[in-house]
């Protein structure tokens, strides 16, 4: 006879095992959250954003939701959600906060024994079916919220009048129910509502930052250029100085620009010194690239001679304090092969098999002048030694940081040096340069950097911008700040090369109303397209020599003499500061243009005194031809109704037209690329 073995049962993990308890009324989905809630989602002060949630129970009874805001100090701040969708179970609310700091936010799931008695007592009584249990249930109802929430005199004689009303026979069942419903009730309860099986959320990090954070204008220039001279007698260039960079402070000024963001400043290596155009050919007056950081004189921590002294670095920041522009700093940490810490820490760097240390590549391009840090030989080491180098820019008044490369360097170190910080100088800003896989671009912001290059600059056809404007302002806005440049001493595109004015018009005035965030390279206003063969970067380029653009033979901020455009990055800085809808990213909406090669979008704000502050943006993504077409406008995203129409009155040109729903534009080289239309109300 068989005999039957008995099986071991098969242990089974609970499911709930690892996991948070759902809670009476499930929530789920929260958004925004950053890396699960580990690291803080970003705003700056007064910036609007929507909290959503998906927020749900069993049956039929009625759910509804709030938000939680708890700033810095522990005060709290209840706002009621709306389901956006009903039946679907999705949840909103639009927060912002009025000061910096380290806030929190929870979305909360309640039952609505309210709202459940209000939805079954207006469908039964008026069918009558169970009046008086109805009716007698609604006054229950009201006496529970009684007990429950604590109300001035005046707020509770609202539910008892009602609760009264309700009881009160020698009135008609649809009398007593209509002071069960009544708007006064209503309001009360949406004040004040009975919440029972409040179901809350984990409390999730919200950093509020100063709006430099997010809205800024950047003029970036070498230091060692601006004041620069030829000696025609001796044949060699003499240097510019702080004094003489301070100069040119004004016309940036002027131009309406917020930032000046200045390229390494340090000692530059003699060691492996780049000549023109990154050759290996050099005169020994050649200046070398000020990424080759590091010589005799000193380190990350110093000065170059030729530009000055400390009390010089410190006249030229309050000359620009005075101006209204904050000083940015390149930090580049890597080092010029006789840079102070190859020879006192060798161990920070990489040594190759026959002894060498390792040089940067990019393959193909070669950095033979240049030594990555190696963080995984002595990172306590590095870590200390580089918090040190920035104490001292702190010290000098530096609070914005344009970092070099980031991507080159671990993740945890940046999120360690930047909140460090944070701890004692929290105002401080920093810029990514990270133009490299879009993990590591996401990972750099999650980990504290408030800003950063984007691929913009690649960005030509409509479609390609609309879809990653999109991503931008939608799904890591509340991580990653984008920052828009058409050009950089590194990056010079071909569509900047070949695209004549248009081109420099054109892709200024997307960069600067896209995104709250955007920058210039000096010589943009000269429209400087002649690229380097084999690069795309310009030639003769400024890391490897001196550049006198000699400013004062143009008349840059009200000539429209075709020399220079700097007239028009005024005008476009000019509009951004008076139209606050600008400042944000999160605002951006696009509508439909029937041309492939017309892009139109919007931008909305309202103000706290109630006015609005609507822009619409028609631009010409052809930099060579006249371009037409019908576009269609999303009304509702303006703030107006389908078929209302509105004064446009272009920022540009300074024509209004009349425009609706549907509309006609031609645009093109011969005029002007964009239309920044501000929306009128009749």
């Amino acid at each position: 006879m068989a005999t039957r073995t008995r099986k071991k049962p098969v242990q089974r993990i609970p499911p709930t095992v690892g996991t948070r308890p759902l809670g009476r009324i499930p929530v789920a989905d929260v958004f925004p959250i950053v890396d699960d809630g580990t690291r803080p989602s970003k705003s700056v002060v007064g910036e609007e954003f929507d909290i959503t949630a998906s927020v749900y129970r069993e049956g039929h009874d009625a759910v509804n939701a709030n938000v939680v805001l708890t700033d810095p100090a522990g005060a709290t701040t209840v706002l009621p959600m709306t389901c956006i969708n009903p039946g679907l179970d999705q949840w909103s609310v639009t927060v912002s906060a009025p000061t910096t700091g380290l806030w929190t936010y929870r979305v909360e799931g309640w039952s609505d024994p309210y709202g459940t008695w209000h939805h079954d007592a207006t469908i039964k009584v008026a069918a009558d079916v169970d009046t008086e249990v109805m009716l007698e249930e609604g006054a229950r109802v009201l006496e529970r919220a009684l007990a429950a929430v604590e109300r001035t005199p005046e707020q509770a004689a609202v539910l008892q009048d009602a609760i009264g009303k309700l009881r009160d026979t020698a009135h008609s069942p649809g009398n007593r129910l209509g002071a069960g419903v009544s708007a006064a009730v209503e309001q009360e309860l949406a004040a004040r509502p009975l919440r029972e099986f409040v179901s809350p959320s984990p409390d999730y990090p919200w950093l509020v930052e100063r709006e430099r954070a997010l809205y800024g204008a950047w003029y970036e220039f070498f230091p060692r250029s601006e004041g620069c001279w030829f000696n025609e007698e001796t044949g060699l260039w003499h240097s510019g100085t702080f004094a003489t960079a301070a100069e040119r402070l004004p016309a940036v000024a002027e131009m309406g620009f917020d930032v000046i963001y200045l390229t390494p400043i340090h000692p530059i290596g003699r060691v492996n010194r780049k000549g023109p155009n990154n050759t290996l050919i050099v005169d020994e007056h050649d200046p070398g690239s000020p990424y080759a950081i590091g010589a005799a004189e000193g380190g990350h921590d110093a000065i170059h001679p030729e530009l000055g002294t400390f009390d010089d670095f410190d006249a030229f920041v309050a000359r620009a304090r005075e101006l209204g522009l904050e000083v940015a700093l390149d930090i580049a940490l890597q080092c010029a092969p006789d840079h102070p810490w190859v020879t006192e820490h060798p161990e920070w760097f990489t040594t190759r098999n026959d002894g060498t240390i390792a040089y940067a590549e990019n393959p193909p391009k070669k950095y033979q002048d240049i030594y990555p840090l190696n963080f995984d030989n002595d990172p306590k080491g590095i870590y200390a030694e580089v918090r040190r180098v920035i104490q001292v820019w702190l010290d000098h008044g530096v609070r914005i940081f344009r970092v070099d490369n980031p991507h080159t360097k671990p993740v945890e170190f940046w999120e360690w040096l930047i909140g460090d910080v944070a701890l004692d100088y929290p105002e401080t800003i920093w810029l990514a340069e990270a133009f490299t896989r879009p993990a590591m671009m996401h990972g750099l912001g999650k980990v504290g950097f408030q800003q950063s290059y984007t691929y913009y600059a690649w960005r030509n056809e409509k479609w390609d911008l609309e879809s990653y404007c999109q991503e931008l302002a939608r799904d890591s806005a509340h991580y990653m700040r984008p920052s828009f440049w058409p050009t950089t001493h590194d990056i010079l595109t071909p569509y900047m090369t070949n695209g004549g004015p248009a081109a420099w018009k054109l892709r200024a005035a997307l960069a600067a109303t896209l995104v709250p965030t955007y920058g210039i390279y000096a010589g943009y206003e000269l429209m400087e397209a002649q690229p380097r063969p084999g690069a795309q970067e310009q030639i003769d380029n400024e890391k490897y020599q001196f550049k006198n653009r000699h400013w004062e033979d143009y008349e840059q901020y009200g000539s429209k003499s075709g020399q220079s455009i700097g007239w028009w990055l005024a005008m476009i800085n000019r509009i951004r500061r008076e139209h606050p809808s600008l400042h944000w990213l999160r605002n951006l909406r696009f509508h439909n243009a029937e041309n492939s090669s017309v892009m139109v979008f919007s931008k909305r704000r309202v103000l706290p005194d109630g006015r609005d502050d609507t822009i619409i943006v028609v631009a010409n993504l052809d930099p060579h031809h006249n371009q037409s077409t019908w576009f269609h406008l999303n009304m509702p995203e303006l703030g107006l109704h389908w078929d209302d129409s509105f004064p446009a009155h272009d920022l540009v040109t300074g024509a209004t037209w009349h425009w609706s729903q549907h509309n006609w534009s031609w645009l093109g080289p011969e005029n002007e690329p964009v239309h920044i239309v501000q929306v009128g109300r009749y």
